[in-house]
């Protein structure tokens, strides 16, 4: 009878039967007649004994001598090993060597981050990034799930487009057949129309901004995810982040558990992740932190120590919010009751990550956004069809943007957001 061919992490339910695995291998010790070899296959890692006596001289010697990621497949019994984290290990009894790996570049000793994302190909590999990206495909799951599950419609929004949506000085400029187009730097004035549409959409992809900044926060190439919905004022946004925010916390919590607690996340801050979340007024935040002895000017955006500073002082996120219109996009209706702040929400996350969620409701009114678009130096005519969304039938709207690497970040514990994307692009890394 042959062995069944299966996955490292469902072992356990093979006890006393022999199986075949296939991988690659990770490490390996031993002495004398007998080898330990530790087996990944991307679903786990496990160890496997290797016998000189039931091998025989030539296989246990090809064994033996395999480099780091030769790529085997193995025979064996499973048998109980309540030393590993696994519980189980495999008693070899054939083996085959497939590909063979020499001078494998990562080993286990100690790596210079640039080394590390010369050969993030390769460093995929191993256990960090392992477990980071395994967080970062909970986060998508959850997302989508979320908005999925309560009747928002996926609308995919362009890459290449005509004009800025965030601002000129970070447009990635590309020719397109004679004309100037650029690469997209968020996906909701799209969504807009998408929202007026269908009542309420998002979409989720890749966002490029040309930000000439080297900080641990900053990408050039990130996700976002930005729902839009109709007939909603701001603290039915502020309402949505903060729903959307546990609820992704949550799965993630209950699907990732081993992975953040590999990673030596404080899985009890990412337990406090529960409503309400503390919310204030730009004005109010400003206050706060000259108390805290970090003053800003009450017309300018916050920095990261200011982020920083505040967020330290809560043990969940906050949502701050009606900044100051001049800090904003041209797209953001002013609040009412005080013009110069705009009716807008960021989403602070605790422990000094800063900014994740940005959103608000956007500005209605035709007259209004043409004396927007102006007043920010905009083609008018790049923006027409996005005008007649306030021509035809204009209705209080809004949504939010949420950036994944940001999300992961956080939510991993981790110092530097380039680590929560595959293959990171910075201002200084556009390899491999």
């Amino acid at each position: 009878m042959t062995a069944p061919i299966v996955n490292i992490a469902e072992i356990g339910r093979y006890e006393s039967t022999s199986v075949t695995l296939r991988g690659w291998l990770y490490n390996s010790s031993g002495k004398g007649k007998i080898l330990f070899l530790q087996l990944r296959d991307g679903s786990g890692i496990v160890q496997c004994v290797c016998m000189k006596q039931e091998l025989g001289d030539a296989l246990f010697e090809q064994l033996k001598h395999a480099g780091q990621e030769t790529s085997l497949i193995v025979t064996g019994t499973v048998r109980a090993d309540t030393r590993s984290k696994l519980g189980f290990e495999l008693a070899v009894t054939a083996a085959e060597v497939v590909g063979v790996s020499s001078n494998y570049p990562i080993s286990p000793k100690e790596h210079g981050d640039a080394f590390l994302f010369d050969n993030r190909h390769l460093w995929f590999r191993s256990r960090r990034p392992y477990h980071i990206l395994h967080i970062r495909h909970l986060a998508v799951q959850a997302i989508r799930n979320y908005f999925d599950s309560r009747g928002y419609l996926l609308l995919d929004s362009p890459i290449f487009t005509p004009a800025a949506c965030e601002g000129t000085s970070t447009l990635f400029e590309t020719e397109y057949f004679g004309k100037k187009a650029y690469l997209s730097q968020s996906g909701q004035l799209y969504q807009e129309a998408g929202a007026t549409a269908f009542g309420k959409t998002y979409c989720f992809g890749p966002t490029f901004r040309a930000e000439k900044s080297g900080t641990r926060r900053h990408l050039t190439e990130f996700w976002m995810v930005e729902p839009e919905l109709t007939w909603v004022g701001l603290d039915d946004i502020m309402d949505l982040c903060e729903d959307f925010l546990v609820e992704v916390v949550g799965h993630i919590l209950k699907h990732g558990r081993p992975h953040l607690e590999a990673l030596e996340r404080d899985i009890s801050a990412l337990e406090r992740v529960q409503k309400p979340f503390p919310r204030m007024s730009y004005d109010d935040a400003c206050a706060q932190l000259a108390e805290l002895g970090h003053p800003v000017d009450p017309e300018d955006d916050f920095g990261s120590p200011h982020e920083t500073t505040l967020t330290k002082q809560y043990d969940r996120p906050i949502l701050v919010h009606r900044y100051p219109s001049a800090v904003k996009a041209f797209y953001m209706k002013g609040d009412p009751e005080n013009l110069l702040r705009a009716l807008g929400v960021d989403v602070l996350a605790p422990e000094g990550y800063g900014e994740i969620i940005g959103g608000g409701v956007r500005e209605d009114s035709l007259e209004v956004l043409e004396h927007k678009i102006e007043e920010h130096q905009l083609p008018k005519e790049a923006f027409e069809w996005y005008l007649d969304l306030r021509r035809y039938g204009t209705v209080p709207h809004g949504g939010f943007g949420l950036g994944l690497e940001r999300l992961v970040t956080w939510v991993c514990g981790i110092h530097h957001v380039r680590e929560t994307v595959p293959f990171p692009r910075t201002i200084d890394r556009v390899t491999p």
